[in-house]
């Protein structure tokens, strides 16, 4: 029997928030990491979701999700990430940052769908 993950996108304002909703929905007691590797993690299984493959998130109100989530919590996010990033990195992330502060390149909602995608392909359902 297939699990079904609800992501409830209208409670989606930041990435910090969507940790909170994918947690509260997916974690193991509420948790499972708050990074995008932690979370590519619990897509493989065992980190709160079946390890047999048979699940699926269906993220609802997934278009106020992808405003949200746009370029200027793109940028937000990537000056973070700038400020704790590894020397040797720095001249990547302000090359993403450059792009998403012209409103060019991939969004924290792309990374989020990329990301499941990749690590459970046929996985998703946008609503």
């Amino acid at each position: 029997m297939t699990v079904t993950y609800v992501i409830d996108g209208s409670r989606i304002g930041s990435l910090e928030d969507f940790w909170d909703v994918v947690g509260q929905e997916i974690g193991v007691d509420g948790y499972f990491g708050r990074n995008l590797d932690a979370f590519a993690d619990c897509l493989r299984g065992g980190y709160g979701t079946p390890e047999d493959g048979d699940w699926l998130i269906e993220w609802r109100d997934h278009e106020a999700s992808r405003r949200r989530l746009g370029y200027p919590e793109t940028v937000r996010q990537l000056e973070l990430r700038l400020g704790r990033c590894h020397p040797t990195n720095r001249e990547w992330v302000g090359a993403e940052l450059a792009a998403a502060r012209a409103g060019e390149g991939p969004t924290v909602f792309d990374w989020l769908v990329r990301i499941i995608e990749e690590e459970h392909p046929g996985g998703l359902r946008l609503v």
